[in-house]
C-alpha cells in the first residue's frame, strides 16, 4: 500500500484543503479496498472491476474518489444522496460488496486519541489518523444489484423525450401513459422555470476552425490543443 501520508497529501491537493473529512475519507477508501483484497491505490486491472457508491456530498467523497481512482465520468463512481458518511465498494468480477460507515462515536473519542490537542478540529485530524479501523468504522457485507444501464462502458440505450425532444440515456427516462419522458418533463427536476436564452458571444469556441486544432494523444485520453 502507498504510505498513508502520501495518500492523504494527494487527496488534500486534489480537494483543496485539509480537514477531518479528508482523513476519514482516505482511511475509508483504504479499508474498502482492503476488504475486497485490492491494492491501494488500485491497479488498472482492479480499477476496471471496482464500483464505489458514496452516500455523502462532503469532503470525504472527494478523498474516496482520489484514493481509489473511481470517476463519475467513467461510471465507476456512483452517488447515493443519503447524507450518511459511508461508501460501498463493489467488485464487479466476484459480486462481493462491502459498505463502510464512519462511526459517530469516533467524534466523541477524538480527545482520547489526541489528548494533547485542545482544539476540536485539530484533535480530530490527529485522532482519525491513529484510531484503529474497528473504532473509526463499521463494515457491512451487502448485496448490490446493478442494472446493465449502470455498468461502465458505452451507452446501452437512447430514448427521445416525447415532450421536449431531449435524448435520455441508459434507462433514465420516465414512462407516463406509455410515453417516454425525460425526468424534468415528468416533473422530477431539481430546477424550475426553465427558458432558453441567448447571449452576445454565442459564436465563441476554443478553436473556431478545424485547421487551428489538432488531436494530441495522451495517456488514456485524447486532448485537443491549438496550433
Amino acid at each position: 500500500m502507498q504510505p498513508f501520508p502520501e495518500l492523504l497529501a494527494s487527496s488534500v491537493a486534489a480537494h483543496g484543503h485539509l480537514c477531518p473529512g479528508q482523513v476519514v475519507g482516505v482511511r475509508l477508501a483504504i479499508l474498502g479496498c482492503r476488504v475486497l483484497g485490492f491494492e491501494v491505490p488500485c491497479t488498472p486491472a482492479q480499477l476496471k472491476r471496482l464500483i464505489v457508491f458514496v452516500e455523502m456530498d462532503r469532503c470525504a467523497a472527494d478523498a474516496v474518489a482520489q484514493v481509489t481512482g473511481v470517476k463519475l465520468g467513467r461510471r465507476s463512481l456512483k452517488f447515493a444522496d443519503y447524507g450518511i458518511m459511508a461508501a460501498t465498494f463493489l467488485d464487479l468480477e466476484t459480486g462481493r460488496a462491502f459498505r463502510v460507515l464512519s462511526t459517530e462515536e469516533s467524534r466523541d473519542l477524538a480527545y482520547l486519541y489526541a489528548p494533547q490537542e485542545a482544539n476540536k478540529v485539530r484533535a480530530q485530524l490527529q485522532a482519525y489518523q491513529v484510531m484503529p479501523d474497528r473504532v473509526l468504522f463499521r463494515v457491512q457485507e451487502v448485496r448490490v444489484d446493478l442494472s446493465p444501464f449502470d455498468l461502465p462502458g458505452p451507452t446501452q440505450r437512447k430514448v427521445t423525450c416525447v415532450r421536449c425532444g431531449q435524448v435520455v440515456r441508459d434507462g433514465r427516462e420516465v414512462v407516463v401513459e406509455g410515453r417516454p419522458l425525460c425526468r424534468p418533463c415528468a416533473g422530477g427536476a431539481y430546477f424550475r422555470a426553465a427558458r432558453d436564452i441567448t447571449w452576445a458571444d454565442m459564436d465563441w469556441s476554443p478553436f473556431p476552425t478545424p485547421e487551428k486544432a489538432e488531436l494530441v494523444d495522451g495517456p488514456g485520453q485524447d486532448i485537443f490543443q491549438g496550433k
